[in-house]
């Protein structure tokens, strides 16, 4: 998710340590599937939906238990951790005007068929949390079946998911199975500044709206007819970008329909639904020939700069195939959702919304390419978001000043502030000159701390953020632009569709460079300046 860092940093631009990796034979991970129907009621703001879940045990433990998060119990009442955390951060408190809770209802676990007993979680503060008691332990190498109705009461918009002016954004909204990987569980509750952990699965979503809707979800579409009418109308947007748009229009405005989307080894599914959107719709062609379709979902507001949006999207999903490896999926798709004042977006695998305010070219095309970018360090390395959160966004972060510096020596950190000799330096010089400024930006806290243990969202942007682009960039001006490349590479190539950890980072990048990184990787560690 992308932050809004430049008023802390501007004035000075103008003026873990990781033990050896894991072995790779030893490493496991657990599989999914889920078979999900949902049905959205407009009028109530009401999600109305079922799940199976087909849960494969690949660790060596015997399960008793399965913990779920429920994360729409996170918005119900303003004791929940995530109330909490907002409320405790000066920064954020404005996001709760008057707010519409959200919740979850209805829910009765069965597993094989049968009710399954449950608990809630010891801290009252967890309610997003439902401990599930399987009836038979559940053996190494065993798969279980797990059911479940569900409602969801979604709020109104502050924090990913939710409604605003007729737009739905149906994230975090499906009862999910928390990660267990070698350490144990990881059954934290919902934070708006810390992000996610999941299990990879398939998935097979059925969703029902009202006809009228035009709808963008993780994976792809296999309604043939519908996806067909949004490839014609995308495409003619596309070609005709300064006429007024074509929008969808239902066969019969009064009747519902069912969408059904399909996706495999992803790490979580979010879909968007609004009947205002502008489609586009184009195709990209990735080096080693792999062709891709992208979907842009925008308002019809009067003098858009989203008419060109496509375009950055399909550049980000290069750029970063070429930097780091190939985008895996069949699609990519960008949706406009509405003002958000804390972030300026946020993904999902295949998906992403964008919150930002910015109505500028070149502050368009960065946040999409941010948030196009956790494609790679989110959805294909799936990191563990609320304990390493630099994992996540600090390398993401790294490529996407890249992608700037490269494309209009811009920089969001610094913005409009960037002097005109500045940009007309060549892209590398450039970087240079804006990661030295970085430098002498004070960020306190150590860049592998918790999400969840900053104790603003501040200084969680600049340390997660900008502090773990600096450190990637001390190395990259050691060992070269290529060098490093190369150790992304290998670090993608091997844990690309699993959970990696900063050891197995830390391995990579050595295992490419030839080099012993301790005392590098050591500086993950260090509060203050780097010394």
């Amino acid at each position: 998710m992308k932050m809004g860092l430049r008023a802390k940093i501007t004035c000075f631009l103008l003026a873990i340590t990781c033990g050896s990796a894991y072995a790779q034979e030893a490493y496991w991970q657990q599989k999914l599937s889920y078979d999900i129907a949902v049905k959205l009621d407009d009028k109530n703001k009401i999600l109305d939906g079922n799940e199976r879940i087909v849960y494969k045990n690949n660790s060596p433990s015997t399960l008793s238990f399965i913990w779920f998060h429920i994360w729409p119990n996170a918005y119900k009442q303003k004791s929940t951790a995530l109330f909490q955390q907002i409320i405790g951060d000066t920064s954020r408190k404005e996001k709760l005007g008057k707010v519409e809770y959200g919740s979850i209802s209805g829910l009765n676990f069965k597993v094989r068929g049968k009710l399954a007993i449950t608990e809630a979680h010891p801290n009252p503060q967890y309610i997003d949390i439902i401990k599930v008691n399987l009836p038979e332990p559940l053996k190494p190498g065993d798969s279980v079946t797990i059911s479940t109705d569900f409602k969801v009461k979604l709020p109104s918009y502050f924090s990913r998911s939710g409604f605003s002016d007729g737009e739905f954004m149906a994230c975090q909204w499906y009862p999910k199975p928390a990660v267990f990987d070698k350490t144990g569980w990881h059954e934290f509750p919902y934070l708006d500044m810390g992000e996610f952990y999941s299990e990879y699965a398939s998935y097979k979503v059925d969703i029902t709206v009202p006809s009228a809707y035009v709808v963008g979800a993780t994976g792809v579409l296999q309604t043939a007819s519908e996806l067909e009418q949004y490839k014609t109308i995308g495409a003619k947007n596309v070609a005709h970008r300064d006429v007024t748009p074509s929008l969808y229009v239902p066969k019969d405005k009064s009747a519902m329909k069912k969408l059904t989307y399909k996706i495999d080894n992803v790490p979580d599914f979010a879909w968007f639904a609004d009947k205002g959107f502008v489609i586009q719709y184009d195709t990209l062609k990735l080096a080693s020939g792999k062709i891709v379709d992208a979907f842009n979902y925008y308002h019809n507001n009067k003098g858009t700069l989203w008419n060109n949006s496509i375009d950055y999207t399909k550049d980000a999903v290069r750029k970063y195939s070429g930097w780091i490896g190939e985008y895996e999926y069949p699609v990519v798709q960008v949706v406009e959702g509405p003002k958000n004042n804390a972030s300026g977006g946020m993904e999902y695998p295949t998906i992403t919304l964008i919150t930002s305010p910015d109505a500028k070219i070149q502050t368009l095309d960065d946040v999409i390419t941010h948030e196009v970018g956790h494609n790679w360090f989110m959805s294909m390395l799936g990191s563990n978001e609320r304990e390493h959160t630099w994992q996540d966004e600090g390398l993401n972060t790294f490529f996407e000043f890249r992608y700037m510096a490269e494309k209009y020596r811009y920089n969001s950190a610094f913005g409009d502030h960037i002097p005109v000799e500045l940009q007309a330096l060549p892209a590398s010089e450039f970087l240079s000159r804006i990661y030295s400024a970085m430098m002498e930006v004070p960020m306190e806290s150590a860049i592998e701390t918790p999400s969840d243990k900053f104790t603003t969202s501040e200084e969680y942007a600049m340390v997660s953020y900008i502090k773990t682009a600096v450190w990637l960039y001390m190395l990259e001006s050691k060992v070269g632009t290529e060098k490093m490349d190369k150790a992304f590479k290998l670090y993608f190539d091997t844990w690309k569709n699993k959970h990696p950890q900063p050891a197995d980072l830390k391995a990579s990048f050595e295992k490419s460079m030839g080099l012993n990184l301790t005392k590098y990787f050591n500086l993950l560690n260090v509060k203050g300046k780097f010394k």
